[in-house]
């Protein structure tokens, strides 16, 4: 595209956005075009079976005498991590006041706390990085929030002003928390929106300025070396009263204009939607192939861990078969754990209601929360799991344990925290490295949180500190913490040791890039789950298989396949028949002719 056809693309998306007035940003979108498209890098390709992504805070580790930017790099260098990751994406490092970050006071500073752009780029210089675009509210203390309650332009149009008297039963809530909260202006009171917190002021995009405000951030943040823009909450970007406010059509336009911008601008960068929510809505974001490159695969991680927990891998099964190729030029990004809970919305329909009862009992037994939303008819019902994936998969009679681990809190002092999953049987990390198994193998880009490179158990103590269940799956370490936690032969370093071996080997194999082909293969079992990925050219095929079930099962390979299996990239040494004997709670990765 040149950029004579991306200032008419540009035009007309501003029209069908802003209609007659769409000419008060169209002039500033091609300077802002102009400017930066000398200063933005083209990558040769998007993507292929080397990429694996890294979810980690900015200070998730932090050293005597270190920026915890520079901690972290050189924690992943000294765990022989680098050769294996291929970017690494830094949740919100700019300064916040709440949500660990998502509540952004400046998009465009690096808070002190965790270090400066120098540092960000001297990560850069060893992985592609990962930004958050935190587009659809900004924080409280915000330039911009205190600009509109002091009166002045344009901030007095960047947010939503709504008559608390107004009908807004119809706006889709992802928390049971108010929709409209009063504050005292220079104007008087008034009530203005947030989709999240009180915190989390909502921006208003039906105002040309918030529009040209964030697309420039969008292109900072590319020239500070982001490969993938990570746009969040994008879902509910459009309001409009008398519709639910989520997936507008006018989102879906700012969506494209953003295509537009990243593929003339700097081609191979990556702009990934986060819409936590049902399927079949999250992959509208692919559009015809011309809004986001890559969507996150959120039914994945319920599934998965429903399958691991029941024994019963039918529901995983059905849903992965079902699963459409995405659009050319667009992939997944699959993943079981992040900085938020587990969804589970990507459920509904998938699930049935008394399975799912006995899912959420599951995970309440192994110490976790179920958080809520509020719908329409004002009842709550679940939203999300708040729970480590590691403790998700312990035996429930042994999250009440009695070991515990000394850290220190926000200011310093020593506190403990029930780390009793470090006396977990080997059953534990056996299950949680087979569900993982199963993920790294999938089509698409596999993304891995920090916490479960490393085991991490439920941080019961920083719920109580915070008041906020989310904080269960969000502990920070110092380095001297995560030595000691990873030293010998705990549960945490049989993790770690063996997730860097099914880095290694997942890496080397071309039947894992991301547009290799996937079938589900059907097994005689419920306790069974098997697909084969077959590499672009055709030259390797890989047939991934899993036991959940409590017992020993083999698998007629040749039957399933029509080919031999060579090996089991997972256990190169072990031996391989046709059929193949799979143990409870083991996955296989079987190299076939």
């Amino acid at each position: 595209m040149s950029l004579e056809r991306l200032k008419q693309r540009i035009q007309r998306r501003l029209h069908r956005l802003y209609g007659s007035r769409a000419a008060e940003c169209f002039e500033r979108l091609v300077t802002l075009a102009a400017r930066y498209e000398p200063e933005l890098p083209a990558r040769k390709s998007r993507w292929d079976e080397r990429d694996v992504l890294l979810i980690t805070y900015a200070d998730q580790v932090r050293c005597p005498g270190a920026v915890p930017l520079g901690c972290l790099e050189q924690f992943l260098a000294d765990a022989h991590l680098e050769p294996l990751l291929s970017t690494v994406h830094l949740l919100p490092f700019f300064p916040w006041t709440s949500d660990d970050g998502f509540s952004v006071v400046d998009y465009r500073q690096v808070d002190p706390a965790v270090g400066d752009w120098s540092d960000v780029a001297e990560l850069g210089k060893r992985y592609e990085l990962m930004f958050d675009l935190v587009l659809n509210h900004v924080s409280s203390r915000s330039a911009w929030f205190k600009g509109y309650l002091e009166g002045r332009e344009p901030y007095t149009r960047y947010f939503i002003e709504v008559d608390p008297a107004e009908d807004v039963s119809m706006v889709v809530r992802p928390r049971s928390l108010p929709l409209l909260i009063p504050v005292e202006t220079s104007r008087g009171t008034r009530h203005v929106w947030t989709t999240f917190s009180e915190d989390q002021i909502d921006l208003n995009f039906a105002e040309p300025d918030v529009l040209v405000e964030m697309l420039d951030v969008l292109l900072f943040y590319l020239r500070q070396g982001a490969r993938i823009i990570r746009l969040d909450a994008i879902a509910y970007l459009g309001k409009r009263l008398g519709t639910p406010c989520i997936h507008l059509p006018e989102t879906h336009e700012v969506v494209k204009l953003m295509r537009d911008l990243v593929d003339e601008l700097a081609p191979g960068a990556i702009l990934l939607t986060e819409t936590n929510v049902p399927h079949e809505e999250n992959i509208s974001y692919f559009g015809t192939g011309d809004e986001a490159h890559m969507v996150y695969q959120f039914a994945l991680a319920p599934l998965l861990l429903e399958a691991l927990l029941s024994g019963d891998a039918t529901l995983l099964a059905r849903w992965l078969a079902g699963l459409a190729p995405p659009p050319a030029g667009c992939t997944v990004l699959n993943f079981t754990a992040s900085h938020d809970g587990v969804g589970v919305r990507p459920l509904e329909g998938l699930v049935p209601p008394e399975r799912f009862d006995r899912f959420l009992a599951a995970i309440r037994a192994r110490g976790g929360h179920v958080s809520t939303k509020r719908n329409a008819d004002g009842t709550d019902s679940p939203y999300e799991l708040n729970i480590t994936y590691f403790s998700a998969l312990a035996e429930p009679d042994r999250e009440k344990g009695t070991g515990t681990f000394c850290r220190n809190g926000p200011s310093g002092a020593t506190r403990k925290t029930d780390l009793s999953p470090f006396h977990a049987p080997s059953m534990q990390v056996r299950r949680f490295l087979a569900g993982q198994a199963v993920m790294l193998a999938l089509r698409g880009i596999p993304a891995v949180y920090f916490h479960s490179l490393v085991g991490t158990p439920n941080d019961t103590d920083g719920v109580e500190a915070t008041g906020r269940a989310r904080s269960i799956n969000r502990r920070k370490f110092t380095r001297e913490q995560l030595d000691a936690m990873l030293a010998r032969r705990s549960p945490q370093a049989q993790v770690l040791e063996g997730y860097r071996s099914m880095l290694a080997a997942r890496i080397a194999q071309p039947a894992f890039h991301p547009d290799g082909d996937q079938k589900v293969v059907e097994l005689p079992d419920p306790g069974l789950l098997g697909f084969v990925r077959t590499s672009p050219d055709g030259r390797q095929r890989i047939l991934v298989l899993l036991n959940v079930s409590d017992r020993l099962q083999r698998v007629e390979v040749g039957r399933l396949t029509g080919a031999a299996p060579r090996r089991n990239l997972l256990d190169p040494a072990g031996p391989v028949a046709d059929a193949f004997p799979l143990a409870s709670l083991q996955a296989a990765w079987l190299e076939i002719d």
